[in-house]
């Protein structure tokens, strides 16, 4: 007997564990973002990407989505200046590399940049995360 997989069910498995009401928009949007390989995106390329795909969905609705998957904690938000984010749908500790050239934004393993002093955090706090963000452009 052969098992189908319904085509929703994996994100909707991950939206219902975050405590996220499976709505037919949120459902779409998560299938672009969540089901393949980790990706970053502005939420103009999603909108681009669900508009080419058929889903009717206002940019306000992206960004709206995009902010709750992020205080869910599907998503990680990288504000790479002031009015330019991407979410990255890897949320587990790493940095990036950003192409200020082609506005292409990568992963750096955690591994890979050595820290050898930080400073210590005003009083009652404590470090939640370190995010570096390593910018590089074109040498000609």
């Amino acid at each position: 007997m052969m098992t189908t997989v319904r085509p929703y069910a994996r994100v909707l498995d991950r939206l219902k564990s975050a405590g996220l009401r499976p709505t037919r928009q949120r459902l779409a949007l998560a299938k672009l973002l969540l089901e393949d390989s980790d990706r970053h995106v502005t939420a103009e390329q999603l909108h681009g990407e669900a508009i080419d795909a058929g889903i009717k969905v206002s940019l306000a609705t992206v960004y709206n989505t995009l902010h709750q998957f992020t205080k869910a904690k599907l998503l990680r938000e990288v504000v790479v200046e002031s009015g330019r984010a991407y979410f990255d749908t890897n949320t587990s500790d790493h940095h990036h590399l950003l192409n200020e050239d082609t506005g292409e934004l990568s992963d750096i393993s955690d591994s890979d940049i050595q820290l050898s002093q930080l400073p210590s955090p005003p009083s009652g706090t404590k470090i939640d995360r370190i995010d570096i963000i390593v910018r590089v452009k074109s040498d000609s």
